[in-house]
């Protein structure tokens, strides 16, 4: 019931066995592929903000993250990898349950510099936080940060009524589109936007300081 547009219909897919990242890509884990030659800079590396080595890399666009994931033998998630590593086989809302928690995540509390912030929410960081800083946030596949501290991209391009033509297995998004998918909500976002099924969109040269990615490798 909390589901919008672009979320239905509710339906079930079967995907093939993989792993993903636990945590969101970290500045030292990315720097690793810039300093290889692989992958370009992020824009904001010299932002003491947000380039400490255990925060996840911002400031990269889609392109760059596929960059990234190939270089360590894998790729982006679809948003059907995402989606099941976030909501477990019951599909939660949020990778803890059903119910918000506040203390489970980075998202816009008291310390958020904008106006949509619950003030009832003290998570500890104004920005981003360090990955992996709320183990209580943890999705029953292990996977940390789904919900809050930076959006993350995924390989699927963006179609609002793809869900009502999706194949059953193996969905991989529609084969044109402007946009790309992000997933998962950030130190900026409130409760609505870091359920574990909202889409949001943006196109793939995009970078900001809240937007960043984990990856998946396939089970061999």
């Amino acid at each position: 019931t909390q589901a919008d547009s672009d979320e239905k219909p509710q339906h079930e897919v079967y995907l093939d066995a993989y792993w993903i990242d636990r945590t969101e890509v970290t500045n030292a884990q990315y720097r690793r592929c810039v300093d290889d030659g692989e992958c370009a800079e992020s824009v904001y590396r010299d932002h003491t903000t947000y380039n400490a080595a255990n925060q996840p890399v911002v400031g990269v666009s889609w392109y760059n993250t596929v960059d990234y994931c190939a270089w360590v033998g894998g790729a982006l998630p679809t948003e059907a990898q995402w989606e099941k590593a976030a909501r477990g086989p019951d599909g939660r809302l949020y990778p803890w349950g059903h119910l918000f928690d506040g203390r489970k995540l980075n998202y816009c509390d008291a310390n958020c510099p904008y106006d949509s912030k619950d003030t009832a929410v003290d998570d500890g960081y104004r920005f981003t936080a360090p990955v992996g800083s709320y183990p209580d946030g943890v999705s029953p596949y292990g996977a940390l940060d789904m919900a809050g501290n930076v959006w993350e991209w995924v390989a699927d391009r963006y179609e609002a009524g793809y869900y009502t033509l999706s194949p059953a297995a193996n969905p991989t998004g529609p084969a044109t589109g402007e946009y790309r998918v992000l997933r998962g909500g950030a130190w900026a976002d409130n409760t609505g936007w870091v359920r574990s099924a909202y889409r949001l969109k943006r196109v793939p040269t995009g970078v900001d300081v809240y937007l960043g990615f984990r990856c998946v490798v396939p089970v061999r």
